[in-house]
């Protein structure tokens, strides 16, 4: 090791001389002495290390050393799951928490959050009662089924079916519709996992009714149909309506299944986009179990609903797997609150997923304005110009629909595109964007009026102003 290294880690003091420091006394009033000596000890070691491979030859400054370490204590504070502002015009972003909740339904789960609540306890008889009694009514009115369970997601919902009604036996099922629904998760792998074995039927792009009653033998114990809603196939196409599979299999007292997906409780077509099948439709064509998910376009929590037979659920009810798989208080708390809206009518306007798919062009491109106000463009070192954009539903949902918006597209000067979105996405309160138009692009479908001003703010910050 040359002397000049060896100089500068000599420079290094000891941990409690830097605990006197006035600025870090400060820091454990805040937090503890603990926490700012272990922030202490961790940019000590972060130093020695660069003094080592050379990437630090600048003299000991107790000042600077003290604002790495208040800037550690901050960054921990803050935690690891933050929020973020979405400006990418993908609504239901999956890597971004997919649906969010109005503020009226974030201080309902926020009340019950913090004080106890009767999650499983009767108040009409004083005993012991089910934490699913809280939606099962709901979601039995609004789609039309007889009963209705709730675990953590939709991979879950499927795995608990099939575990409960074709374990050790086949599920028949259309080989166009053996999906990846997400990370790497596939619909063959939980069927597997579920004890249940695959029948494929039919072609990647055509399976018939045919098909399904060729395929149909002793060890058959359901008929299953996916909703496709995460891709499309055009073209030389052919598929079995959900009517006349749910006739097939109880021709031969089997149950049809389907995995809805999205679970869709309005009909699209209210928001001038083209129609998907709602959870309700799907059971009124004669389908036995229907599983969806919550935090799709139904805009509620991550949660896998199961709805339909009571004689199928049932079986699904005292089936192991449901206590593994169950939801929590705050993940009812936030279903109930989404059901109460469709209830009671007023989802498209409390629920955001919902306001978001509403809106026109001409509500995007005024708030677009507003934004562009906000930004105070004169003094700005950028070219900022408002673009027409595609904006898309996202998570898995209506793939081939492209929602039209408008977006402010910013050219920094001196600056690339890329990093003018690394500086958004590393702001205090991050900013995701699309790169675009060889520009930052801010699209305003997901951003909100209450985040206009801090988005204008960070943009700023971000160009130096």
């Amino acid at each position: 090791m040359d002397e000049t290294r060896q100089q500068l880690l000599r420079q290094l003091p000891d941990v409690d001389y830097l605990l006197q420091r006035p600025a870090l006394q400060i820091w454990q009033e805040r937090k503890s002495r603990q926490a700012v000596r272990n922030a202490v000890r961790a940019e000590l070691d972060k130093r020695r290390q660069a003094i080592l491979t050379g990437q630090w030859d600048q003299p000991f400054s107790v000042e600077v050393f003290d604002q790495a370490v208040v800037s550690r204590l901050q960054a921990e504070g803050r935690g690891h799951l933050r929020r973020v502002i979405n400006a990418t015009g993908t609504i239901l972003h999956t890597n971004l928490g997919r649906s969010v909740f109005s503020p009226e339904l974030a201080r309902h789960i926020g009340e019950l959050a913090c004080h106890y609540s009767n999650l499983e306890y009767d108040l009409a008889s004083g005993r012991r009662g089910s934490r699913y009694d809280h939606v099962r009514g709901l979601l039995c009115d609004l789609t039309g089924a007889e009963d209705a369970l709730v675990v953590n997601n939709n991979a879950a919902a499927v795995l608990l079916t099939l575990s409960s009604l074709a374990a050790g036996k086949e599920v028949i099922i259309s080989r166009g519709e053996l999906v990846e629904i997400g990370g790497a998760f596939r619909i063959p792998d939980v069927i597997e996992q579920s004890g249940g074995r695959i029948r494929e039927v039919g072609t990647t792009n055509k399976t018939h009714l045919a098909d399904y009653q060729r395929a149909l033998g002793e060890d058959t114990a359901a008929l299953m149909k996916v909703h496709t809603s995460n891709y499309r196939i055009i073209g030389f196409t052919e598929s079995v309506s959900p009517a006349a599979l749910a006739g097939l299999a109880h021709d031969h007292g089997l149950p049809c299944l389907h995995d809805a997906g999205s679970g869709l409780f309005v009909d699209l077509e209210t928001f001038g986009l083209p129609h998907e099948p709602t959870v309700g439709e799907v059971l009124a064509a004669g389908c036995d179990v229907v599983t969806f998910s919550g935090d799709k376009l139904l805009g509620g929590p991550q949660a896998g609903i199961i709805v339909g037979k009571s004689a199928y659920l049932d079986a699904m009810k005292h089936h192991p797997l449901l206590r593994a798989l169950r939801v929590d208080k705050m993940t009812l708390a936030g279903l109930e609150g989404t059901l109460q809206s469709y209830r009671d009518g007023t989802a498209a306007r409390q629920i955001p997923t919902l306001r978001c798919l509403a809106q026109t062009e001409d509500e995007i491109k005024e708030r677009a304005k507003r934004l562009l106000q906000f930004l105070h463009t004169d003094d700005l070192p950028a070219c900022v110009s408002l673009r027409p954009i595609d904006d898309c539903i996202g998570g898995g949902a209506c793939p081939d629909v492209v929602l039209p918006g408008w977006a402010l597209a910013i050219e920094a000067d001196g600056m690339t595109p890329e990093e003018m979105e690394r500086r958004l996405r590393h702001a205090d309160l991050p900013v995701i964007v699309r790169v675009q138009y060889n520009a930052v692009v801010l699209s305003l479908r997901t951003l909100g009026d209450d985040e206009l001003q801090d988005a204008s703010r960070i943009v700023r910050e971000a160009l130096g102003v």
